[in-house]
């Protein structure tokens, strides 16, 4: 009898220990991401998803990090160039690739700036930055917002005017940031960036085809220790789309429902 309850006691605690619950999932995301990303996480827990920890940053740091073996189970790009890089080195499963989102490019200044409305000529430009002022975005060679930045300035021959005045940062949530404590005259980040934070102000956008279109491929992550499927799926669903297009981005392909 002893045996026996002691046999039942072991099989209700492994029932309810850790071994039994989902894996958590760890998505490597870029920074731009990370409002939307954190609100359809809370959305698929409440649909009895596994747990979903996510690290943010510029999508060059985390490519790197893959790269160099670090434990993630699916990377979400700002560009396309990033996702190639993990692709032609075979670190991401390519059938699971998917170009989810897209996103415009903006000029913001603080919210406190007199300026409304910004021209995208040199003079406009380095009138509203001043003789000291700053512009901040991505660093330019590495950083997708910066390099879409760099594009599209140059596209619009401003980049030899404006690059002395350039300040290239960690990520496109760093020079939102610079510009929100007004430690930058301007910045150029994302739309949706620009529309989570109070203290700063759309002045322009970026003409579509001054830049590549920005898109945000999703994938899952070669090696990756947890099963991503069912989080991927959820992230193509329409509560998911809903999600996204509220805070700004377009949905790159129509929404699928989840059963």
């Amino acid at each position: 009898m002893m045996r026996w309850l002691i046999a039942i006691s072991m099989s209700l605690a492994l029932v309810g220990s850790p071994l039994h619950a989902a894996e958590p999932l760890t998505v490597f995301a870029a920074a731009s991401l990370k409002n939307v990303l954190d609100e359809a996480a809370t959305a698929y827990a409440r649909q009895g998803g596994e747990t979903v920890r996510a690290s943010y940053a510029a999508t060059s740091v985390l490519a790197k990090q893959i790269e160099q073996g670090a434990p993630a189970d699916i990377f979400a790009s700002a560009d396309l160039e990033w996702m190639d890089y993990l692709d032609k080195r075979r670190l991401i499963k390519p059938q699971t690739r998917v170009d989810l989102l897209g996103n415009a490019l903006v000029v913001i200044a603080p919210s406190r700036s007199a300026l409304k409305d910004l021209k995208l000529d040199a003079k406009s430009v380095l009138d509203a930055l001043g003789p000291d002022g700053k512009l901040a975005t991505g660093e330019v060679n590495s950083v997708p917002v910066g390099k879409y930045a760099r594009t599209a300035l140059g596209n619009l021959r401003l980049w030899t005017d404006v690059e002395p005045r350039v300040a290239g940062v960690d990520n496109v949530r760093a020079a939102l940031n610079f510009v929100a404590r007004g430690e930058a005259a301007l910045g150029i980040v994302y739309a949706t960036d620009a529309a989570v934070e109070p203290n700063v102000r759309v002045v322009a956008t970026f003409p579509e085809n001054s830049h590549p279109a920005i898109i945000y491929p999703f994938a899952i992550v070669e090696g990756s220790r947890a099963d991503g499927a069912r989080f991927m799926a959820f992230l193509k669903s329409a509560e998911a789309g809903a999600i996204f297009a509220k805070a700004g981005f377009r949905l790159l392909g129509p929404p699928k429902q989840t059963n």
